[in-house]
């Protein structure tokens, strides 16, 4: 078994990906199925980029056993209003300045529960948001 944390920044998209492209070096080394790994990492990517997008600041765990990825993110943020909503496709509470940069289409959640085998939201407004998600290895 292997654990990794990562600290995310609010407002830092320099950084957004970090997580996500070292989950996907460790998967390779550890042999995984190609397509497996960019299930993985697309959820990943889209949840870390959400943290930078909307919270203030957020921490990732991830925890690797020879059969699946567990990923758990919680983001201290605005939280979100209405779930539902949220995961419908092109939905997005962005700012302007982060849809100027690419970002906030609504795309997001939809994505991460396309691509886990398993995916779970919870949130609190004015406190923030908690994903598990889970990508099965074999």
């Amino acid at each position: 078994m292997m654990y990794f944390d990562y600290k995310v920044a609010g407002g830092d998209f320099t950084g957004a990906g970090q997580a996500s492209s070292q989950l996907k070096k460790v998967l390779k080394q550890l042999g995984v199925n190609p397509p497996i790994i960019k299930r993985a990492v697309i959820a990943l990517y889209e949840a870390e980029v959400n943290i930078v997008a909307h919270a203030n600041k957020g921490i990732i765990r991830i925890h690797i056993t020879s059969d699946f990825v567990k990923i758990e993110l919680d983001d201290e943020g605005p939280g979100i209003e209405d779930i539902n909503k949220a995961m419908e496709k092109g939905f997005s509470t962005a700012s302007d300045k982060v849809r100027s940069m690419g970002f906030g289409a609504g795309m997001g959640l939809p994505n991460i529960q396309a691509n886990a085998d398993s995916f779970t939201i919870t949130s609190k407004q004015g406190v923030g948001t908690h994903l598990e998600i889970i990508v099965q290895l074999r």
